[in-house]
């Protein structure tokens, strides 16, 4: 079953977690995964408000929204887990992107603690994962159109000297998700190899 909802909008979150809820009788799990730069400048002189606004609205408000929808049923259920995006542009500065996607990305850390330590009387726990860069889309075709040298540049800066997996993003996801992680709430999980390792 497929429901598309703009992120940004807490009326069509509501609604799609009421359809949700009706096709399935509940919510246990949500991961908050919209977001990113979303085609936006990178460099400060050529970011408009605009820029500024979607960042931040798809990412932080987006993340709030759909946490906000799905707790009354966490709630009703005895629990659940929430899992949101971060991101290593948000842990340490990073020149792939931009301020207002650092800033969104830092933005989700802070919602996801304090979140976590709102609704863990509830039995729900809150956590992150921050991955770095992986490959899809528009940066698979940048990095290989890369010269081996500047390739093994990057690769360099990563301890594990390779790229990921998407699975390397998803697994971590599904254990935050899961009972295996039945004790861990308020926490981000760096998903990087190495590249940025918190102190």
């Amino acid at each position: 079953v497929l429901f598309r909802s703009d992120v940004r909008d807490r009326r069509a979150v509501a609604d799609a977690v009421a359809e949700v809820r009706a096709a399935f009788g509940g919510v246990d799990i949500l991961v908050a995964a919209a977001g990113g730069s979303l085609g936006t400048p990178r460099d400060i002189d050529d970011i408009e408000a605009e820029h500024l606004d979607l960042v931040i609205d798809v990412n932080i408000k987006g993340t709030f929204n759909c946490a906000q929808a799905v707790l009354p049923s966490m709630k009703a259920r005895g629990g659940g887990a929430i899992v949101t995006f971060s991101s290593i542009g948000g842990r340490s500065t990073s020149p792939v992107t931009g301020i207002p996607y650092a800033a969104a990305k830092a933005g989700i850390l802070g919602l996801t603690r304090r979140l976590a330590r709102e609704v863990g009387p509830d039995n729900i726990r809150v956590n992150a994962i921050a991955p770095g860069l992986f490959l899809t889309g528009r940066l698979k075709g940048m990095f290989d159109e890369m010269s081996e040298h500047d390739r093994n540049e990057v690769l360099d800066g990563i301890p594990l000297h390779r790229m990921p997996e998407i699975r390397e993003c998803v697994d971590p996801v599904l254990f935050l998700a899961s009972d295996e992680s039945s004790y861990i709430t308020g926490a981000v999980l760096d998903v990087n190899g190495g590249r940025f390792m918190a102190g």
